[in-house]
Order: structure tokens, then C-alpha cells, then sequence
């Protein structure tokens, strides 16, 4: 499995992300990936190399094309590192509303 470093690499770069929206909604090959894009098909394979790399697509052989697919698992990766965070922010807004709680009833006291 491609480590975090190379996932975050992958969406670092606009173009990337862009193609990762395009593949949610479906295979696609690398000239129907080209189209919305103002760039080259070599530039565009590039790209799909990267994210191949960090494990985010793969592709299939479908006689002369090479449709490319989002790869779950990768985004499992990014949803679990992200969710050791959540419970030290939740933990931090909870501080939070209990020290805004307790300026409300002091203001409301004096």
C-alpha cells in the first residue's frame, strides 16, 4: 500500500484532484480524461501516473484502452489518518464550549 506521503503527493496538484472528481462518476479513459482539461494527452498520462502510484486509480485492458477507476481503499487511508484528529478537535470544541459556557455565567451573575 503506497504510503500517505504519496497519497497527499497525488492531491497536491489540482489536475489530479480534478481527474479523482471526474472518476467518481465512472471509469474513463485517458482521451475522454483529456477533454475538460487544457493540457496534453502526455501530460494528462502523467498525471494518471502519480495517482496510480499512490494507489488512488488502477487501470483495466479493454482491447486497445486503458480505462482508469478510483481505488477506495486509498481514501480509507486519508478518512483513518484524518480520524485520530477528529477526536483531539472535538475533544478541543468541547473545551471550548465548556469555557464559553462559564463566561456566560459569570457575565450573567455579575
Amino acid at each position: 500500500m503506497p504510503s500517505l506521503d504519496h497519497i497527499f503527493h497525488a492531491l497536491s496538484d489540482p489536475t489530479r484532484r480534478a481527474i479523482l472528481t471526474r472518476l467518481m462518476e465512472g471509469e474513463a479513459t485517458v482521451d475522454e480524461l483529456c477533454k475538460p482539461f487544457n493540457v496534453s494527452q502526455p501530460s494528462i498520462s502523467r498525471h494518471l501516473k502519480v495517482l496510480e502510484e499512490a494507489g488512488m486509480i488502477s487501470a483495466r485492458i479493454a482491447g486497445t484502452a486503458r480505462p482508469r477507476r478510483i481505488e477506495p481503499a486509498a481514501f480509507g487511508a486519508i478518512a483513518d489518518w484524518l480520524g485520530r484528529y477528529r477526536a483531539v478537535w472535538e475533544d478541543n470544541y468541547m473545551r471550548l464550549d465548556g469555557l464559553l459556557d462559564d463566561l456566560k455565567d459569570k457575565d450573567g451573575k455579575q
